[in-house]
């Protein structure tokens, strides 16, 4: 018998019927890299904020006409890891693969996961995150979570903003959803990222950097005649957020007498930041500003190249000496970016 490789894909998760909207919130507002508030503080803070915020978040989770009315995000994600493990297969045939998913606020939560893993005894394990750009409130908060449960060794990826094959994905996607909508002219793409508060970026978070220099190298794949433009999406709360904000694009792109495109560069799977948000929220505001043509980009899921870009870093990760990695091998970030995963790292 081979090899037995786990590999752990993390996300957010996302409620699986109305009943756990209220649950989810509550544990994603208690998460300290979410809300950067003192424990006993923080744990009354996300009671309040789910129990005032779930009616609404309920009536979106239920425009996506899921089963239960909860998310598309796990069997996503499912989709995802099942086309990963066969990818890894095939190229490794003498080993075995496994693909887990540890989800951060619902179930498979992380700490049923680790426990799953430990079970199957695996040789290797490979942590790869479904957040392509790095954020201490994502990748951050998901492998402190994982660390919490688990007490085997692992390898992680930390980010693979840079990788080409997702870039070229994010591509595929866009240039596929332009030739979709009849090929429209004048039109300027909006490279629309969730969103952090200023704060969490100035005290050393490199997401931004990550998003805006990701951006750059997607431009280079597309065509001239097409503008474009990095937005943020997803603002809560009354800190102020890094922008621009993704409304305000679309409001100055119906100024100029643009037609639209969105495409949602730091999401790789279809869920209510996508179906939601930008398919009904922001289209709603386009159209009543009167945009001609609004066109949603899909999510990555399950794209070829986006398949391949994870399994690449996989085996990448494991041909290395590292336990971290990006995908440039080491740092990826500025040294300014202290929360970057890599500062403690060569810290010893």
């Amino acid at each position: 018998m081979g090899r037995k490789i786990a590999i752990v894909l993390f996300n957010l998760g996302g409620p699986d019927s109305q009943a756990t909207v209220q649950p989810f919130l509550q544990n994603l507002f208690a998460d300290p890299a979410i809300l950067r508030v003192p424990t006993p503080v923080r744990y009354l803070l996300a009671r309040l904020i789910s129990r005032l915020r779930a009616p609404s978040v309920k009536e979106n989770y239920a425009l996506m006409k899921q089963p239960g009315g909860g998310s598309p995000l796990l069997p996503e994600t499912e989709a995802q890891a099942e086309a990963l493990e066969g990818t890894l297969s095939i190229r490794r045939p003498g080993e075995i693969f496994k693909v887990f998913i540890a989800m951060r606020y619902w179930h498979p939560l992380t700490k049923d996961t680790a426990e799953a893993v430990s079970a199957w005894e695996p040789d290797e394990t490979v942590l790869l995150p479904l957040y392509p750009q790095f954020s201490s409130t994502t990748t951050g908060s998901s492998f402190g979570e994982w660390k919490r449960w688990y007490s085997g060794p692992s390898k992680s990826v930390c980010c693979y903003p840079f990788n080409d094959d997702f870039i070229l994905s994010h591509a595929t996607k866009i240039m596929g959803a332009w030739e979709k909508a009849g090929k429209p002219s004048n039109v300027r793409i909006l490279m629309s990222a969730h969103g952090l508060p200023e704060k969490v970026v100035e005290d050393g978070d490199p997401y931004q950097w990550q998003v805006e220099a990701m951006a750059d190298r997607l431009v280079a794949h597309l065509p001239d005649q097409f503008e474009t433009q990095v937005c943020y999406q997803s603002r809560v709360g009354p800190l102020k957020w890094i922008g621009p904000a993704t409304e305000e694009e679309i409001e100055r792109a119906a100024k100029d007498g643009k037609n639209i495109m969105i495409a949602p560069i730091a999401f790789v799977s279809e869920h209510i930041e996508t179906l939601v948000e930008l398919d009904y929220e922001y289209r709603e505001i386009a159209e009543e500003l009167g945009v001609h043509t609004y066109i949603t980009v899909p999510a990555l899921s399950t794209q070829d190249l986006f398949i391949k870009c994870m399994a690449d870093e996989v085996e990448q990760t494991l041909n290395s000496n590292s336990t971290l990695r990006s995908c440039q091998g080491s740092r990826l970030c500025p040294k300014e970016y202290g929360d970057c995963p890599f500062t403690e790292y060569e810290a010893g």
